[in-house]
């Protein structure tokens, strides 16, 4: 199986282009749910401004858009890589992708548990969203060396 040879060129950068953006989604993520909690411990006209910006109803939202990134991501730099090198490159990026996915997947699964108050799943929910935003930060400077080795070759630079 091969890609039509415009999509050859292209797709691989799809994934890249993807990740930052959920990356970005992310860091906007943990503002949100940071204004959340914030909810929890102020008073008065603080806590009322807080209220109407909605901040958990957005977390949930932006949370749930990138917990589809995240694994559609995943899978599709999977299926691209292995289309168009007949193989799978095992190696830290790939497998820390993969954790990332469980990492995110696991997290968002707690959110029931969460919006009933439950505070084991509120650490353990904050806790894997600061774990996997660590790890992504080290998986975008590993992915931005891949796009490099790409662009070189696709260059005859290789």
């Amino acid at each position: 199986m091969s890609l039509p040879f415009f999509l050859k060129y292209i797709a691989p950068y799809f994934h890249p282009v993807l990740m930052w953006l959920a990356l970005g989604l992310s860091f906007y993520a943990l503002y949100l749910g940071m204004q959340s909690r914030r909810i929890r411990y102020v008073e008065g006209d603080v806590k009322k401004e807080l209220i109407q910006g909605r901040y958990g109803v957005r977390h949930y939202q932006a949370g749930s858009l990138l917990l589809s990134l995240m694994v559609l991501g995943a899978i599709g730099a999977i299926a691209v890589t292995y289309i168009n090198n007949g193989k799978l490159f095992v190696g830290p990026h790939l497998l820390a992708g993969l954790g990332m996915t469980g990492l995110v997947a696991v997290s968002a699964s707690l959110a029931p548990f969460v919006q009933k108050g439950r505070d084991w799943a509120r650490l353990t929910h904050i806790t894997l969203g600061l774990l996997l935003l660590s790890v992504f930060a080290w998986q975008a400077v590993t992915g931005m060396q891949i796009v490099q080795k790409l662009i070189s070759q696709s260059t005859g630079n290789a």
